[in-house]
């Protein structure tokens, strides 16, 4: 189903490009993508030299596969990457969203899924344009329990439902990008 979604014709392996390599791409992503079926990490974005050969190393990603910010935009050409996955600071994910967009690809976009409301419109006009397909990367849209209690919402199972919850972490360093205003659209 996901190949008839994205247009692909056969059962090949979707090919995934990491736009940013920092933790949650290290520790999570990549090496998830090692063990799923119908998709592999094909490419790498990165404005960080000694990460180049590291990856590449670590999940066989060939030389022409590696990109940087600045010729970013030279993804159109290559047919080994279906999907680009931006994994950025909230402040650049609408600038590589829409460029990723403009060259073809399918979107895969960590939350949030911009800063503001207009970049949001920007990015899905973008997409829509390119005639690709835009997914925010929220794994609990697809959690099966979640499904279900969206159902006993929906359909008042039990009656009107109030729902209360909470979710955070603390970060330890005042260093990181997410507590610069102007990286992630909100921290200090």
């Amino acid at each position: 189903m996901l190949y008839n979604c994205l247009g692909i014709e056969n059962n090949d392996k979707l090919g995934i490009a990491l736009v940013g390599l920092g933790y949650y791409c290290k520790n999570q992503l990549a090496p998830s993508l090692l063990e799923t079926k119908h998709c592999y990490l094909s490419a790498i974005v990165t404005g960080t030299k000694e990460k180049k050969a590291i990856w590449s190393n670590k999940y066989n990603i060939k030389k022409e596969n590696i990109y940087n910010y600045q010729n970013f935009d030279d993804i159109i050409n290559n047919d080994d990457v279906d999907i680009v996955y931006i994994v950025l600071p909230n402040s650049m994910h609408a600038e590589y969203t829409i460029r990723a967009a403009k060259a073809g690809k399918h979107v895969i976009c960590e939350k949030p899924m911009a800063t503001s409301a207009a970049d949001c419109r920007k990015m899905i006009a973008a997409c829509n344009k390119a005639n690709v397909m835009l997914s925010i990367g929220y794994r609990l849209h697809f959690d099966p329990l979640n499904g279900y209690m969206m159902e006993l919402g929906q359909n008042k199972i039990f009656g009107d439902i109030n729902v209360e919850s909470g979710f955070g972490f603390t970060l330890k360093d005042p260093s990181k990008w997410r507590l610069q205003k102007s990286l992630s659209g909100g921290g200090q």
